[in-house]
C-alpha cells in the first residue's frame, strides 16, 4: 500500500509501479502452468486414474456355497454314511469316546466294506442330550453339552471328514425346543441331528425304566425347522436322523413329510443276533414313509449276550432295502 500512494504522488513512480507489476505477472504466469501439471501428475499418480479415462468397472465373485465334508451337497445316493456313537468318558455309550482321533481310525477301518456302490462318508454321532434316571435343574430329566464339548468333537470329525450329528436324548423335554438350543452349531453345512424317542419320555416317565416315544407330526415339526436353516444360510443337505428300537416309540410315522434340504433316515436300533435284528428290521421298515431313507444299527456288546456273533457288512448290505447309514455302538 505504501508503494502505491507514492505511485500515485509520482508519475515516475506510477510507471515504475506499472512496470513491476507486469513483469511479476509474466513471472506467475510462466510458472504457474508446471506447477499444475505436477501436481496434476502428482495426483494421478497417487490414485493410478488417468483423467482421460473412464475407471473400469469390477465385480466380485461370491464365494461358492458350502459343501458336504467329503465334496458335494447332496448325500444320497452320493455316499453311504457309516459311523460311531458315544460320548466323553462313557464308554456304555458308544466307541466314539477317548481318543477321537484312534475313533476316527475305527471308523475308516469299519467303513472299507460298506464301499462297494459309493464312497463312505464317515458319521461322528455324539450324544449331545443325555437323558438321566433322575431329575435335572430343569426339571426334564435330560442335560445338554456345552459348547466347549461339541467344538472338540466337531474338529475331530472335521479333521477325519466326517459328519457331526447331534444325538438327542431329551428326557421329558420335547425334541423341537432340544434341537433348536444347538442352533449355533446346525448352521453349519458338516453338522446334522440324531432323535432317540425311546428316551423321550412323559411327563411323569422315568428314562430308562420306560419306553419313550415320538409322533411323526413331532419329527416333522424338526424336519420343517432345519429346512428353514437350510434355506437361510444355503447349506448343503441336512440329516436327521431317527432311532427305533421298537414299533411303539414312532407313532402316526406318515406325519413325517418331506422337506427340502432334509435327508430323514429311519435307524432300525434292534438289538440280538442276526435272525432278531432281521426280524425287527422287516417289522420296522414296513411302515417307512417313501421318502425317508433306511438305517441300520449294530451293538457290539448287546447283540452278542444271546450267544450270536456281530452281523457283518456283507450280511447287513444283503438287507432289503438297503441300508444307507450303518451305525455302530
Amino acid at each position: 500500500m505504501r508503494s502505491s500512494a507514492e505511485g500515485r504522488r509520482s508519475g515516475r513512480g506510477w510507471a515504475v509501479v506499472v512496470a513491476t507489476v507486469l513483469a511479476l505477472s509474466a513471472c506467475t504466469a510462466n510458472s504457474a502452468t508446471p506447477r499444475t501439471k505436477q501436481a496434476d501428475s502428482e495426483t494421478t499418480a497417487g490414485t493410478s486414474v488417468t483423467p482421460t479415462t473412464s475407471a473400469t468397472p469390477t465385480t466380485t465373485t461370491p464365494p461358492p456355497p458350502p459343501e458336504l465334508p467329503g465334496g458335494g451337497r447332496t448325500i444320497f445316493p452320493a455316499y453311504r454314511l457309516v459311523g460311531f456313537s458315544g460320548g466323553p468318558g462313557s464308554p456304555a455309550l458308544g466307541r466314539l469316546t477317548g481318543d477321537l482321533d484312534a475313533a476316527a481310525a475305527a471308523i475308516a477301518k469299519q467303513a472299507v466294506p460298506y464301499a462297494v456302490d459309493r464312497p463312505v462318508l464317515p458319521v461322528f454321532e455324539l450324544i449331545a442330550t443325555i437323558a438321566h434316571p433322575f431329575p435335572t435343574p430343569e426339571g426334564d430329566y435330560s442335560g445338554r453339552s456345552d459348547d466347549a464339548l461339541i467344538q472338540e468333537y466337531l474338529d475331530a470329525a472335521r479333521r477325519a471328514g466326517a459328519l457331526l450329528l447331534l444325538n438327542i436324548q431329551p428326557g421329558r423335554a420335547g425334541f423341537l425346543p432340544e434341537v433348536q438350543a444347538y442352533e449355533k452349531w446346525l448352521r453349519l453345512p458338516d453338522v446334522g441331528v440324531a432323535l432317540d424317542p425311546e428316551w423321550a419320555v412323559e411327563p411323569d416317565g422315568i428314562p430308562g425304566e420306560v419306553y419313550g416315544l415320538t409322533t411323526g407330526a413331532e419329527l416333522d415339526s424338526v424336519a420343517v425347522y432345519l429346512a428353514r436353516l437350510v434355506a437361510g444360510g444355503n447349506l448343503p443337505e441336512k440329516v436327521m436322523v431317527y432311532h427305533q428300537v421298537a414299533a411303539q416309540v414312532v407313532v402316526d410315522e406318515q406325519l413325517l413329510r418331506p422337506h427340502p434340504g432334509v435327508v430323514p433316515i429311519k435307524s432300525v436300533d434292534g438289538i440280538g443276533n442276526q435272525a432278531e435284528k432281521e426280524n425287527t428290521w422287516d417289522e420296522l421298515m414296513a411302515p417307512k414313509p417313501p421318502h425317508v431313507h433306511p438305517g441300520f444299527k449294530l451293538f457290539y456288546d448287546e447283540d452278542l449276550r444271546t450267544g450270536g456273533l456281530l452281523m457283518t457288512p456283507e450280511q447287513v448290505l444283503a438287507l432289503m432295502p438297503l441300508p444307507e447309514y450303518v451305525l455302530y455302538e
